[in-house]
């Protein structure tokens, strides 16, 4: 497997959202990106919890990280400053994953739906596995 993967929902208004904003600050292109929905993760998630998670899933040096610290584990990929925001890491993670968890559970009914998944256009396609 590629070694640092963001897995999102690729309906979510608010998961693409999140991946087009690493995209546009990912200059020396360290993520890739696939859909929770492709056949990429359902060949390289094993474990049916992550699959079917809630949640956005990082894969990074043979481990996922789900939730609020695959948020943070994103952001320390993506450098000065944002990963300044690890400060937020000192939170205990019970809190930070109640508060994604909240975002999570209402992200349909806040940011709306997708149809389908989201399709890369020709510039974007190598940062994308299927």
């Amino acid at each position: 497997m590629t070694d640092k993967v963001v897995f999102f929902d690729g309906v979510c208004n608010l998961c693409n959202s999140w991946v087009q904003w690493l995209i546009k600050r990912d200059k020396k292109n360290k993520l890739h990106y696939a859909s929770l929905q492709s056949a990429y993760a359902t060949q390289h998630i094993t474990d049916p919890e992550i699959l079917t998670t809630d949640s956005i899933v990082f894969y990074v040096n043979n481990t996922f990280y789900t939730r609020s610290s695959a948020v943070f584990q994103i952001l320390k990929q993506m450098g000065y400053p944002y990963k300044m925001a690890l400060v937020f890491y000192l939170v205990p993670r019970f809190i930070r994953d109640y508060v994604y968890n909240t975002v999570a559970k209402n992200r349909y009914k806040w940011f709306g739906k997708r149809a389908s998944c989201m399709v890369p256009d020709a510039s974007l396609k190598l940062k994308f596995l299927e």
